[in-house]
């Protein structure tokens, strides 16, 4: 796992925990945050994934030669 992955999973489960909140407390404003929070958690994983499969495809063709 890299700092990608970590941050962005961490992200999405902060935005899940506020979103949840908002919806609790009826705040629309909150519920939005949260869920705009995963998305960005989302998409910083997503970025984590792909950055580690690169690294794994380059280590299997280094090792390959």
């Amino acid at each position: 796992m890299n700092k990608n992955q970590i941050e962005g999973r961490i992200d999405q489960v902060k935005g899940k925990v506020m979103e949840v909140a908002g919806k609790v407390t009826h705040d629309t404003k909150l519920e939005a945050e949260g869920k705009s929070d995963q998305l960005t958690g989302k998409a910083e994983a997503n970025l984590g994934d792909a950055k580690e499969a690169v690294k794994d495809k380059a280590k299997e063709l280094i090792d390959k030669i």
